[in-house]
């Protein structure tokens, strides 16, 4: 088995994680005003909100590829996830105290994830939905944007798993850990801000754990990007919340033992299953503890 990284002292990782977030913060805020700059003519790119957070962030009427309506009907921009995705990228090449095939495989998986995710974001069609949706469709001879989805970022998580360095099994158990992440924060982004929410929720943590040069990027990204989300002035889309779900996968990856790993998986697959016979949003709803911290910050 290969050592993925030197594990440094708490304060030490710390010191990194937080580097890694700032870097990360600037990088994805930077994408995101880059992407959705007004044009020659003084117009935002379709589908763009407010790049700044200023302003009513009201999504122009011309219609554009990136251009989504959300669950209350308002017009958002999807590029919020290739901003965020970027970030995370770009910090997980920078952060300090990360090997060489750490950062690789952290790019790696994040890229992957969130070109598969745009790919499915732009061309996908909602006929077919859910695991269920995708298998069903193949089963009649169409192959949907989405399986393809599922194919390509599985096998961009095995590749990321490669550059750990690990045996042929473990190898395998990483990559079907960092797609399961992926898929599976992708199904929480159903309303403004969940997805990043529950990203902040399981990466903070970890900051004062050997794994915070891996997560510091996603803590930096999801929070310089979360203020837009919540005000319905973008959405993750597939692109943004898979390549959240990867960078996860890829932290847990590199630092959990195997049985941790394991559990992990797991999980992620169980909660996938669940997903197909009820709905997040209403287990959410009817506990109020969590129906609190999914509305918080929201504009209802």
């Amino acid at each position: 088995m290969g050592v993925a990284a030197p594990r440094p002292s708490a304060g030490r990782a710390l010191f990194q994680g937080l580097v890694g977030a700032a870097v990360g913060a600037v990088a994805a805020r930077a994408a995101y005003r880059l992407l959705t700059r007004p044009g020659p003519d003084g117009a935002r790119p379709s589908g763009a909100g407010s790049a700044d957070g200023s302003g009513s962030g009201a999504a122009p009427d011309s219609p554009g590829a990136w251009r989504r309506t959300n669950f209350r009907g308002r017009p958002v921009t999807l590029q919020e996830g290739p901003a965020l995705a970027s970030g995370v990228c770009a910090a997980s090449l920078l952060t300090p105290g990360l090997t060489p095939g750490v950062r690789a495989a952290c790019a790696l998986a994040a890229a992957g994830a969130a070109v598969f995710g745009a790919y499915d974001d732009l061309s996908g069609s909602p006929a077919a939905r859910g695991l269920r949706g995708h298998l069903g469709a193949l089963a009649h001879g169409r192959v949907t944007t989405g399986l393809v989805k599922m194919v390509g970022i599985g096998a961009t998580g095995v590749a990321a798993a490669a550059l750990l360095r690990r045996s042929a099994a473990d190898t395998l158990l990483d990559g079907a850990l960092i797609a399961a992440s992926a898929n599976l924060v992708n199904l929480f982004d159903l309303r403004p801000g969940r997805a990043a929410k529950l990203a902040l929720l399981t990466a903070a943590p970890a900051l004062a754990s050997p794994a915070a040069p891996l997560v510091g990027p996603v803590v930096g990204a999801s929070a310089a990007l979360l203020p837009d989300d919540l005000a319905e002035r973008s959405m993750l889309g597939d692109a943004g919340a898979n390549a959240l779900g990867a960078a996860l996968g890829v932290a847990a990856a590199a630092r959990a033992p195997r049985p941790v790993r394991l559990a992990l998986l797991g999980g992620a697959v169980a909660l996938t299953l669940a997903s197909e016979r009820m709905s997040f949003s209403r287990v959410i709803d009817s506990v109020p503890a969590l129906r609190r911290l999914d509305r918080w910050g929201r504009c209802v």
